[in-house]
């Protein structure tokens, strides 16, 4: 496994919480298929670090973090064990409808002492959750994703939502029923993907 850091160095007990978080995922993927039997090999960087560089993106003294449709944990898992340093009162929700996903999820948050609460239940019926960061990897779609993602935003929050190369036309989409504020980052581990930080979203 590669352990470059594209977000620099972190410390010592980070990196072993996320040693023993590829760990778990290794154990648990022939079960539930956490992620794609294809990336195993490239677990860190196709997937750990990719989610390392969101924390970078969000405000320094998060308060309430939101991750949807979390399945394997990803971004949600990366970034509380990046926050439990930088941010450690920060708390975490997982929301993962997957019953096996969300018992891997809590398996996670019991053997690494994260700040975290899983919710095992869809994001559109869960309450309003008044976030400050929301975040969802892989999910659904702009168009789709954005309901969710507004349901659960404070007034003053960001979205930080990683979109690969169809991101453009993503956007374009989405525009046709939604407004918001948009600052788009090249991907650090593909450039061209992106991670799009989205502010004031309404519907049109």
């Amino acid at each position: 496994m590669n352990e470059q850091l594209v977000n620099g160095p972190v410390s010592r007990e980070t990196l072993q919480k996320l040693r023993i978080y590829c760990d778990l995922i290794r154990r648990w993927n022939p079960r539930i298929n956490l992620v794609a039997a294809s990336t195993i090999d490239d677990l860190w960087s196709r997937h750990i670090e990719d989610s390392m560089q969101i924390v970078g993106l969000a405000p320094s003294t998060p308060a309430h973090w939101v991750d949807l449709g979390s399945g394997g944990g990803l971004p949600g898992v990366v970034c509380a064990i990046m926050l439990q340093e930088l941010a450690p009162s920060c708390h975490f929700t997982l929301v993962e409808s997957d019953k096996r996903k969300a018992a891997f999820l809590a398996t996670c948050k019991h053997e690494l002492a994260l700040n975290m609460t899983v919710k095992s239940e869809r994001a559109e019926r869960l309450e309003p959750q008044r976030a400050d960061v929301v975040t969802a990897r892989a999910l659904a779609p702009l168009p789709a994703l954005l309901p969710l993602v507004a349901r659960h935003m404070a007034d003053d929050a960001v979205a930080l939502l990683p979109k690969g190369k169809n991101h453009a036309a993503e956007l374009e989409a989405a525009r046709a029923e939604w407004q918001f504020t948009l600052a788009s980052h090249v991907s650090q581990t593909d450039n061209l993907a992106r991670i799009l930080a989205l502010r004031d979203i309404k519907r049109v």
